[in-house]
């Protein structure tokens, strides 16, 4: 008895299943129960807009290491941390007594220099010494002044000034560290321009241009879009992944975005119109798409073309036609032929919505 247990179990759905069935169709084959509620919507001609997606890294417009180009002490630091500086500013100064005095000599030097030479230039015109007296007292002269700008110019050194302006990194030196040069000292970049560097596959090459707007966002920013613009295309395609280097450009004038953060960067591309309707009336068997259209109240199964997908969309390239009815919820319970009764698609849905631009 237990081993037939399953075998009638089974017959017993079986006989359910054709009981419903008989309960569903009359004796034609036809439908007795009343129409199916379905919900439609309309294909309409939208515009398809295509884009290339990439992720790309920040970078500064100008970026570098401030170190210093002697060795010396640090006498005094005259930035903070994370300070915004001008070109010109001085970040660091190094000890700089010796500099200080040998500059003193010197300047004394081209004093007393250069009165021997106007006296001895006055007596030239009275013809009371010779040309060669005037001619050392020259050389004399141009030798004390190429040595009082060697030294100022050593002086100069022990000043350390940003290059630029921009913003300062956190400070690695004290007052009193002895110093070489490549110590680093602090780091400063300039970010009132921000590069993008992404890339992008060869197959999409055809579509970019200099000049070209994209929109770029950030994790760090939700919902904040960044206007870019495309500056360089490299000029090498990478041979192992067939993709080009390409670089925008932002204006950060907020000074929201940092050096070394991830952005996505989209470019769109051409727009064209296309007749179109929510994916959701799209049917796909056996390697065919259908849409469900109604006509007399009945069901009607047409076989389409589809194209590209966009936002929820897509295009229908053959088969239909602007402004027919498609039925984009129900679809599972409907046949063809099968009676139905149909009710616009509401707002709130965000079918009748178009796809943004």
């Amino acid at each position: 008895m237990l081993t037939h247990r399953p075998l009638t179990l089974l017959l017993f759905a079986l006989a359910l299943s054709g009981c419903e069935d008989s309960s569903t169709q009359g004796p034609g084959g036809g439908f007795n129960r009343g129409p199916t509620a379905v919900v439609i919507d309309h294909a309409s001609v939208r515009t398809i807009r295509r884009y290339v997606e990439a992720i790309g890294t920040t970078r500064a417009n100008e970026s570098l290491t401030v170190t210093a180009k002697v060795t010396d002490k640090v006498n005094r630091v005259l930035f903070d941390d994370g300070a915004l500086v001008e070109a010109g500013d001085v970040l660091v100064e190094l000890t700089n007594a010796e500099e200080t005095a040998l500059l003193a000599e010197a300047d004394a030097n081209v004093d007393d220099a250069r009165t021997q030479y106007d006296r001895l230039k006055d007596l030239l015109t009275q013809r009371s010494v010779p040309v060669s007296q005037v001619d050392e007292a020259s050389a004399r002269l141009a030798a004390a002044q190429a040595r009082q700008r060697s030294i100022r110019a050593r002086l100069a050194d022990r000043l350390i000034q940003a290059p630029f302006s921009g913003m300062l990194g956190f400070r690695q030196v004290s007052a009193g560290t002895l110093i070489t040069p490549g110590t680093p000292i602090t780091t400063l970049d300039d970010i009132s321009t921000i590069k993008l560097d992404f890339s992008v596959p060869e197959v999409h090459l055809g579509l970019l241009e200099s000049g070209a707007r994209l929109q770029a966002t950030s994790a760090a920013f939700s919902g904040e879009v960044f206007d870019a613009v495309l500056h360089t295309i490299g000029s090498r395609i990478d041979p192992v992944t067939r993709a080009a280097t390409v670089r925008a450009h932002i204006d950060n004038d907020s000074l929201k975005l940092r050096p070394g953060m991830l952005m996505t960067v989209r470019l769109n591309t051409a727009a064209r119109e296309a007749t179109m309707v929510p994916e959701d009336a799209l049917v796909q068997r056996s390697g065919q798409a259908y849409v469900f259209t109604i006509k007399d109240n009945l069901a009607q199964m047409r076989t389409v073309e589809h194209g590209d997908r966009y936002q929820g969309w897509v295009e229908i390239s053959r088969g239909l036609e602007p402004g027919e009815a498609v039925i984009v919820e129900g679809i599972i319970k409907v046949r063809d032929g099968m009676p139905v009764q149909a009710s616009e698609a509401t707002a709130e849905s965000g079918r009748n919505d178009p796809p943004p631009a």
